[in-house]
This record gives C-alpha cells, sequence and structure tokens, in this order.
C-alpha cells in the first residue's frame, strides 16, 4: 500500500485559493486512530502527552517501543513567541524534534520553518557547551575552557566593585530580541543601575515613535481575521514581526473576501498575493498614504462621529488655530485645507504610483469602515529620515475609519499584550546613563544603541563590564568595524561577557564567551500581540521537564541541559546573589524566596509565584483541571487570558475609581492623585487612550514643546535620499528586508534553514542591470558613503526601477578555520588599510566539515552571503533615535582586483558622517528642564527626579 500523507494546512488553504489541483484523499492511515473516521486530528490530544508512543514509518509494518513525553515550549527563532512541542524520548532523555502547539492561542499550533529547525541548533555540532576565557588579544580566536563558578566570581566582584565606587553607568547589558518579559530588567533595577540597551533603534523605533505619539502604545496590533481591508507596509504576510500567526490570519480574511494591499517597492511574496501592489520611490511613502487621506477627506469618506469624539482637534484649534471655541466644522475645515495639496496627482508626481489606482484604494478602504486594518514595523518607517512619520500617516487613516480598536481594525498593542508581575518588584533606578539616552535625542523611543563605540570613542564615558545577549553589534549593526575597534579597546570596555549559545561575530572580541540555552533549554514567560486577544506562554526546558514528570529530582536546568549550558534566570539570580553575598548592598533582597524566607529563589518559585498571582484566570483555570497554575502552564504551555478584545476606550470609569478624581475645565482630562486616569465625554468618564489629552493625538503637543513644531500633524518629511539628487549609476538601496526562513544571526545554526536560504543577492531591475551592462551572477560593486561591499546581481522586474535590494540576513564570517558557525559563515581575512580602513575578503565560503551529524559532510552550498552592514555609516533620525537604513550608493561593475564578498569601511570617514547627523538634532533640556518627556515609554525606570537635567557648573 502507497502511503500518502494528509494534506497540510497550507495545502488545503492553497487548494481553497484554486492555486493547485483538487488534493488526492488520503490514504487510510495505518497507525492507531484518535478520532472516528472522517474526522481529521493534526495533534496527539493534551491528555496523552505524558505518554506517546512512536509509531513505526507506516510502509514497514513494524511497531515501535520507544515512548515519548511531549512537552510545551516557546521558539525563539523570530519575535512571535509560537508555541512548540518537543518530542522527548524518555528512555535517552534526547528531544527528537519539535511540532507545533496546538494549545498556543497565538500560534495555534502552527510554525514557520523556523520553528521546527529548533531541533538543528540544539544538535548544532559547533554550538558551545562549556563557559570559555579568552586567552590572547581580543580577536585572536585563543580560547580555554574555565569554570562557571570562576566566572560568576569575577563578574560579581567586578560588578560590586562598580556599585561601591558609585560607577552604576560602567554596567551595561545590551540584548537584541530578548524572548521574556522583563525579567532581567527586575534584575538591573536590583542591582540600581540604568544599564538596559537594546537593538531597537536598529529595528523598529521610529514606527513605535510614531504610534506612540498618536494613541501611548508603540505598537499596532491589528485583527487580521476580521478585516474587510488589510493594508501592510513591507512584506508582514511572509517574514513581518509576528508573520506567522499574522500570515494565518490574513490568509483567513482574504478567503472570507478581504482585500490586501501591500506597499513595497520590492515584489515580496506577500505583494504577490496582494490585490493591490503599490511601489513608491522609497521615501515618497508618507506623499502616498497623505494622498489616501485626501481623499477621505475631500469626499467626506471618514467616520466624522468617531473622529469628533476622540482626536484632539480642540486641542488643535486652542494650539495651533488661536480657537479655544472652535467648533468641529472649524476644525474640518482647517485640516482639510492641511491636507488638500496631497492630491493622488501630486503622490503620483512624488511615488509614481499611479493617481486613479491611489484613489481606488483609498476608496475601498472607506468601503471597509471599522474594519480596515494596517500594519507597519519596519520596511519605510526604518529606513528614511523621519520615518516615524510615515507611521503617524499610516494610523491617519486608522483614525478617519473610525477602525481603531475595533473588530477587523487595528488596536494599540498594549491591550493585547501581557506581562506578568513577579514576586517583587525593586524600586526606580535613581540615576540616568547618559551613554544610553543622551541630551541630544529627548524623543527617543529607545535606547541610543548603535552609537555606543561613537559615544566611547568621544570620551563620553567607559564601561568595565559589558554584557551582550542574543545580540551580534558587529555584524547586526551599521558600521561594524567601529565596533571592532571599541570592543578591541580594553581602556574602553574593561570586560565583555557574550551570553550566547553560539559563536558570532561579535562573540570573537569578548573576554567571556557563556553559553546559554536555547529554545527549549530555558524558562522564560512570553506575550505578543498576535490578534484581537491577551495570552501568555511559558517557555520551559524541555528535557528538565520531562525528567521531572518522571519524578526525577533537578534542582537546576544546567543538569538536564546538554554540557554546562546554562539559563539566564539562574545565571542572573546566582549573580545577583554573589554581587550581594551579605545584603549589605540592598541586592541580595530581591532574590529571595518568596516561599522561603531568607533563602535563594529558585526558578522554580519564581514561575510558580508569577502564575498564582499576575495572570488573570489562570489559577481558576487550573483547579478546574485538578492542576496547580504552575503544573497548568507547563502542561499546557499557554493561556488565553481574554479574547475579542475592543473598544477599550470607551469603558467606562466605575464608581470606585472615580471617587476623588478631578476633571480639568478645559481639556476634559480626567485626574486622580495628578495622574490623568481618563477623559470626559459627553457628561461620560471614559478611560480613552494613554496620551497626555486622553485622546487620539493628530496634533502633537509633545513635539511642538520639544522644539519639532514643525511636525506636530502627521506630514510628509523629505527623506535623506532624494529622487533629484541622483547621478547616473547611483540608487537607493533596500538592505532590510528578510529572508522569511532566517532570522538575523540566531538562525545561522540551523542547516534545515541555511540549506533553504544562504545568500543575498542585489536585486537589480532589467532596465537597471542593462545601464550597468549586469546580468544575473555578475559582480558588481556598491559604494556607500564610508566604503563598498562586492556582491552578485539577480536581475528581476521584482524590483522598482532606480532602486537595488539586498537583504540583511547573510554575510556571516569567521576569522579561523576551527571556529563555530560554519554552516552558514565565510572564513574570511581581515586587515588595516592604512589608518582608519578595515577590509575583509572571503577566504573561502562554506563547505562540507566532518563532525557527529552525517549531514554536515553533505554541505552543498558554498555562498554565505555579504556582509553589507559594515559598509554603511550611522544615519539616527534626530527625533526618534532610529537608525536610517536606505543608504544611496553608486553601483558599478566589479573591477579585476574585486572579488566576491569584499568589505571595506573607512572608520574616521564614518565618524564624520556621526557627527553631522548629530548636528540634526534638538537637544535636551525641554519643558521645566527635563530630559525627555515623562509619558513616553523608557523600557527601565527611573525616578522621576532622574528626569531633570543636572545644572551646569559655573566656570
Amino acid at each position: 500500500m502507497t502511503h500518502r500523507p494528509n494534506p497540510g494546512w497550507i495545502e488545503r488553504t492553497a487548494e481553497r485559493l484554486g492555486l493547485i489541483e483538487s488534493l488526492p484523499q488520503p490514504a487510510p492511515d495505518p497507525v492507531e486512530r484518535l478520532a472516528p473516521e472522517g474526522q481529521f486530528v493534526e495533534y496527539p490530544p493534551a491528555d496523552r502527552w505524558d505518554d506517546w508512543p512512536d509509531p513505526a514509518p507506516p510502509s514497514t509494518g513494524l511497531e515501535s517501543s520507544s515512548r515519548y513525553a511531549l512537552v510545551p515550549t516557546i521558539c525563539f527563532n523570530c519575535e512571535a513567541a509560537c508555541g512548540l512541542l518537543a518530542y522527548v524520548n524518555k528512555d535517552r532523555m534526547e528531544i527528537r524534534k519539535f511540532e507545533g502547539n496546538p494549545m498556543h492561542p497565538g500560534s495555534r499550533g502552527r510554525n514557520c520553518a523556523k520553528g521546527p529547525a529548533t531541533i538543528n541548533q540544539i544538535r548544532d555540532p559547533d554550538r558551545i557547551l562549556y563557559p570559555q576565557k579568552r586567552v590572547g588579544p581580543r580577536g585572536s580566536g585563543k580560547w580555554e575552557r574555565v569554570s562557571w563558578d570562576a566566572v560568576l566570581n569575577d563578574l560579581s566582584q567586578r560588578i560590586r566593585q562598580c556599585l561601591q565606587d558609585g560607577r552604576p553607568d560602567e554596567v551595561m547589558y545590551h540584548v537584541g530580541r530578548p524572548g521574556y518579559e522583563g525579567s532581567v530588567e527586575r534584575v538591573l533595577k536590583a542591582w540600581g543601575i540604568d544599564g538596559h540597551n537594546s537593538h531597537t533603534n536598529v529595528c523598529s523605533a521610529s514606527a513605535r515613535l510614531g504610534y506612540h505619539l498618536w494613541q501611548g502604545s508603540d505598537r499596532p496590533s491589528p485583527d487580521h481575521r476580521d478585516a474587510r481591508f488589510i493594508l501592510l507596509m513591507s512584506a508582514h504576510l511572509e517574514s513581518g514581526h509576528y508573520f506567522n500567526p499574522h500570515a494565518q490570519r490574513i490568509i483567513e480574511a482574504k478567503l472570507n473576501g478581504a482585500k490586501l494591499a501591500v506597499i513595497d517597492p520590492r515584489l515580496s511574496n506577500s505583494a504577490a498575493r496582494a490585490d493591490y501592489w503599490m511601489a513608491p520611490y522609497p521615501g515618497t511613502e508618507s506623499a502616498l498614504l497623505l494622498a489616501m487621506v485626501q481623499v477621505l477627506l475631500g469626499e467626506d469618506l471618514f467616520d466624522r462621529k468617531f473622529v469628533e469624539t476622540w482626536v484632539n482637534w480642540e486641542e488643535y484649534l486652542r494650539e495651533e488655530a488661536g480657537m479655544p471655541e472652535g467648533s468641529f466644522e472649524d476644525f474640518l475645515d482647517r485640516i482639510k485645507r492641511v491636507y488638500e495639496r496631497f492630491t493622488p496627482e501630486f503622490a503620483e508626481k512624488e511615488t509614481g504610483v499611479p493617481a486613479p489606482y491611489i484613489r481606488k484604494v483609498a476608496r475601498d478602504i472607506s468601503d471597509a469602515g471599522s474594519a480596515f486594518c494596517a500594519h507597519i514595523w519596519r520596511g519605510a518607517a526604518s529606513a528614511h529620515l523621519g520615518g516615524w512619520q510615515i507611521a503617524r500617516a499610516l494610523h491617519l487613516l486608522s483614525v478617519l475609519t473610525g477602525s481603531v480598536g475595533t473588530r477587523g481594525g487595528t488596536s494599540p498593542a498594549s491591550w493585547n499584550k501581557i506581562k506578568p508581575a513577579p514576586f517583587d518588584s525593586p524600586p526606580a533606578v535613581k540615576f540616568w546613563n547618559e551613554l544610553i539616552y543622551p541630551r541630544e535625542y529627548p524623543l527617543s523611543t529607545y535606547e541610543m544603541s548603535f552609537l555606543l563605540p561613537h559615544f566611547l570613542k568621544e570620551g563620553r564615558g567607559r564601561l568595565d563590564v559589558y554584557f551582550t545577549r542574543v545580540y551580534n553589534p558587529i555584524w547586526t549593526n551599521p558600521d561594524g568595524f567601529t565596533w571592532i575597534e571599541a570592543l578591541q579597546d580594553e581602556e574602553k570596555v574593561g570586560l565583555h561577557a557574550a551570553l550566547t549559545p553560539t559563536w558570532n561575530e561579535s562573540a570573537l572580541y569578548a573576554d567571556y564567551v557563556l553559553p546559554m540555552g536555547l529554545a527549549g533549554e530555558r524558562h522564560d514567560v512570553q506575550s505578543q500581540e498576535t490578534h484581537s486577544g491577551v495570552w501568555v506562554s511559558f517557555r520551559q526546558p524541555v528535557v528538565r521537564a520531562a525528567m521531572e514528570k518522571m519524578g526525577r529530582t533537578v534542582l537546576h536546568t544546567y543538569e538536564a541541559n546538554p554540557g554546562e549550558v546554562w539559563e539566564e534566570d539562574e545565571f542572573w539570580i546566582e549573580l545577583s546573589w554573589r554581587i550581594d553575598p551579605d545584603g549589605q548592598l540592598g541586592i541580595r533582597k530581591h532574590f529571595e524566596s518568596p516561599y522561603r524566607a531568607g533563602e535563594k529563589v529558585t526558578v522554580r518559585e519564581y514561575y510558580q509565584w508569577m502564575f498564582e498571582h499576575s495572570v488573570p484566570g489562570l489559577p481558576e483555570q487550573a483547579e478546574a483541571k485538578g492542576l496547580s497554575s504552575l503544573e497548568y502552564m507547563q502542561k499546557y504551555g499557554a493561556f488565553e487570558i481574554q479574547s475579542n478584545i475592543f473598544e477599550k476606550y470607551n469603558r467606562e470609569i466605575s464608581p470606585d475609581e472615580a471617587e476623588g478624581v478631578s476633571v480639568d475645565p478645559i481639556s476634559r482630562v480626567v485626574r486622580k492623585d495628578e495622574k490623568a486616569v481618563g477623559v470626559e465625554v459627553g457628561g461620560r468618564l471614559l478611560e480613552g487612550f494613554p496620551t497626555p489629552s486622553r485622546k487620539l493625538e493628530l496634533f502633537s503637543s509633545t513635539l511642538k514643546t520639544w522644539g519639532w513644531p514643525e511636525h506636530t500633524l502627521p506630514g510628509y518629511t523629505a527623506s535623506h535620499i532624494q529622487q533629484e539628487d541622483m547621478e547616473p549609476g547611483e540608487f537607493v538601496l533596500l538592505p532590510t528586508f528578510r529572508l522569511p526562513t532566517l532570522i538575523h544571526t540566531r538562525s545561522a545554526n540551523a542547516k534545515w534553514l541555511m540549506e533553504i536560504s544562504h545568500r543575498n543577492p542585489v536585486w537589480v531591475h532589467p532596465r537597471d542591470a542593462e545601464m550597468l551592462d549586469a546580468e544575473t551572477g555578475d559582480l558588481v560593486k556598491v559604494h556607500t558613503e564610508i566604503g563598498y561591499f562586492v556582491n552578485r546581481v539577480w536581475v528581476t522586474a521584482g524590483i522598482r526601477p532606480g532602486v537595488i535590494a539586498c537583504s540583511h540576513h547573510a554575510g556571516r564570517w569567521r576569522l579561523d578555520e576551527s571556529e563555530g558557525g560554519r554552516l552558514g559563515s565565510a572564513l574570511v581575512r581581515m586587515e588595516k588599510k592604512g589608518e582608519n580602513g578595515w577590509f575583509l575578503r572571503q577566504v573561502h565560503g562554506v563547505q562540507p566539515f566532518e563532525s557527529e551529524d552525517p549531514d554536515t559532510s553533505r554541505i552543498w552550498w558554498q555562498d554565505p552571503g555579504v556582509h553589507q552592514n559594515a559598509a554603511f555609516p550611522v544615519h539616527p533620525d534626530p527625533v526618534s533615535g532610529m537608525h536610517c537604513w536606505h543608504q544611496k550608493v553608486r553601483v558599478e561593475r566589479a573591477g579585476p582586483d574585486d572579488k566576491y564578498g569584499d568589505v571595506f569601511a573607512d572608520t574616521e570617514r564614518s565618524f564624520a558622517v556621526y557627527k553631522e547627523w548629530l548636528e540634526k538634532t534638538r537637544p535636551a533640556p525641554g519643558p521645566q528642564g527635563l530630559r525627555r518627556p515623562r509619558w513616553l515609554n523608557r523600557p527601565l525606570p527611573v525616578e522621576p527626579s532622574a528626569y531633570s537635567v543636572p545644572q551646569e557648573r559655573p566656570e
């Protein structure tokens, strides 16, 4: 009998969409049935996860004796936090595979390619299993194995000395995508240091500022499933921020008749599936969006009641028009005149998108009404000077259609996310670290992390202890050679500890490389805004969990992990305990058990308390199943707290909450204990939005009072790259798009993923290729402001003329043949050219190698891609602080001495570009002598007094 596997969700969806022919019905399954014939069951039932058989392949006719414990955890190959089920062999205590967790409300049992590939990372023959200490100069590649005890003693003594000496700013924790909900921020608060740094200003900070100014929440949360029209800025369907959970719901909406529009200069897979693909010239996206706004306003296609009720138009008339008694009709008259110049014809000249097309899309958006949803994350917002205005312009469409917080609309992300509180919350930090939040960027939504080496070069400070975690700044950031210079200089960085499960370019320049657990090897909680609900999920070390299911006692996660791989929670608890062994620094008390007075908290106790006290509804649901809250999360891996959350701004403040409030006679803002808690609307006290006006802020008083009065309304801000400035041979380089199967540096040790995607050619339109006399596979030299890189061309009509594109997901390298990461990195040599020039050349690409994994000897690909980011200078947006990724470049055919993968950059020229962009800023202090507005988010809270800029001492 021939075995035909049951078609999966993708195949069934493709069949329904008519993309493939009707699928044959599957043959009868010879293995045990879990449901009556005719019913399809995709996953083993949860009540049998503790003991699941391993069926032999049906074609063998044999039975397997293996039994498995199925343990839920969370994927960590992107930020979506999709659920995974690990199959742990109960005899050998080995993980066989990972599949989706059907109990997870966000991913619903489905994963992209990156989820199952977690098994590759756990079995990676090049992974780091023991703590390493350098024995030669930084970057020399010489290491010795050391004990965890020695590492923890060294780190704790250094940090303790910094705190005792009054040098808290010399300890810094620098993280990429964290994969947790505030646990390390709690550690830093316990230490009393303003030491949290992140990657967000090379990722999404510009869009975050745009949304934050509108609604007090810095991210959108679209209800794709119920939408009637979906507008995506860039490729969210295939590779967006939460693309697996989002993609499922976008396809469901399309199957229900929703229309999809994609704005992207590149024909992504998402654009190829869209009803409308608009490819504006990069940097002109605001003109395109505001032309749609002009159509909605000019043709009266907007939701008048919603705008009148929930937009701060009265404040706009008072502050900008001098009309304290103005009416809503006065506002409409003025705002229509503000946007009347953004006609579709104007937008066509700016963007190249035909005016009739723009009108058609705008009217379709209007037809969707409150079921219009939109999303932007990276893409254009992260590309250009003033990219935050693109996010503001996009959200203006949501506001005009009344689709904010509605079914099928776009909600603030804070409605659909939870950060469960731990058993102890240390006080806010007393200090302000200007290496992280410098005065030049008072409105930066996140830390100015990518400028750190420039700040150190200027002498703004130094670091005594620098942690990097899930972060590879040399490779990820622009201007990587400047990072190398900083990390090599022990006067600037006293000790660098890289917390990483795998080797990467930045770990080569560390003093300690400390192996931390991968997904399925550590504890975390995660919650993400994947849809119109709130859920929390539990990442757990699956082998440890399986051992405990079988009655074994496991005191520490490293006892169950391979080698001596620790998990972060236990690392930070132990390190904090050693920093303050006698409690005199006031740190130790924050790491004492809530159940055993004076004793060190265990990771089990940490999450037990959290689930018992900080997840609404979980204790009751667990009790109904005869489980404790922790046991419920260990068994199912996720819990849905609430679903179908809409129009929270209309929630009426209860009488108890209203006791003792005051209502501002002008703004109608409701305050309690001097804190805004709502707004009076039509005589009712409503929750509103967490903005200064408690309404959606079309007019931003924050921008006005903090030095940017020309940007108080959503507008069209000229990019740092202009069409009219281009000479023959010059292009806009789009370097930010993702490859759907990769995620920054985390996926380079997954063989399945690297086999699928391992190179990043330069996309060139046929018309431009003809001008360059280049064909697919030819080498071109791409010149930037500070250097160049050499890459191959891919000639395709899927890119707009005048634009080239190169994904940032490839180009990994190593300096020594024996270093890790051999599945996806090139061996390179690096040399100085002159005093400030750095040159990188590939010695060879990926090659087969012998290991305990026989597949490494079967590697067939050689191309590892090109490290383009190192040739980019920093372009910090003066308002949002976001690095503006798009580059004006000159392209020519490579010369006879150029080789594939060559990269060159001049770090002194890069420093000059940094200084040029620094001149664009309008530094603090702002109103009341503050460093930044108190209402803007800050990942690590500090005391109110720390917001005040110190008075300069007289000479």
